[in-house]
């Protein structure tokens, strides 16, 4: 039985939850802000991130930590096709501004206010920047026209910057309409952090 940890606001769970949408599955919700939650995670889980997946087969328990490492651990058990090369690398666009966005959103919820004249939030924000324009163009050659790995992960980036409004997307114009198209797939819909 395989078991997903993580929360309903993450993109990096999200992701996992669509993949698995049509997998039976347990959902475990954490409130990784939550101090008796986040000791939950790290019973398990001493990186303490999010998502977490568990699978129990023959009285043995496996545990993936990443987002990345758990779809490559399904595409192995489900016996589906690995990422290409470039999908890898699309991946790392999307993962290094994602990663980006959360820090600093958890430097904001710990009351430490983005200044553009610190190098930190300047690497973040140039890094954001770029790689939005890159995937936009990306999107607009095509990369993205399928709904496979890189698509989902792409869709939960672009959702969680406007659910949480992390940056100004005017200009982005193929990305948005990326989002606007695959916005009512009934697995978005089912994992959409507003509900």
């Amino acid at each position: 039985m395989l078991k997903l940890t993580g929360s309903t606001t993450s993109p990096y769970v999200r992701r996992i939850r669509i993949c698995l949408a049509n997998i039976q599955h347990e959902f475990i919700n954490l409130q990784v802000f939550s101090e008796q939650d986040r000791e939950q995670l790290m019973v398990k889980n001493p990186t303490m991130k999010i998502p977490m997946l568990e699978d129990e087969e023959d009285g043995k328990t496996q545990i993936i930590y990443d987002s990345r490492v758990i779809y490559r651990y399904l595409t192995d058990k489900f016996a589906d096709p690995a990422l290409t090369w470039e999908q890898e690398n699309l991946l790392t666009l999307i993962d290094s501004a994602n990663d980006s966005l959360v820090q600093m959103f958890i430097l904001s919820n710990s009351g430490i206010q983005a200044d553009a004249d610190k190098l930190f939030f300047k690497l973040q924000k140039d890094r954001v920047n770029a790689v939005l324009v890159q995937l936009n163009a990306y999107v607009d050659s095509g990369l993205f026209s399928s709904w496979n790995y890189p698509a989902i992960c792409l869709y939960c980036l672009i959702d969680w910057i406007e659910f949480r409004e992390l940056h100004n997307m005017q200009g982005l114009t193929n990305l948005l309409a990326f989002h606007d198209e695959n916005s009512q797939r009934i697995e978005v819909t089912a994992t959409d952090p507003r509900r």
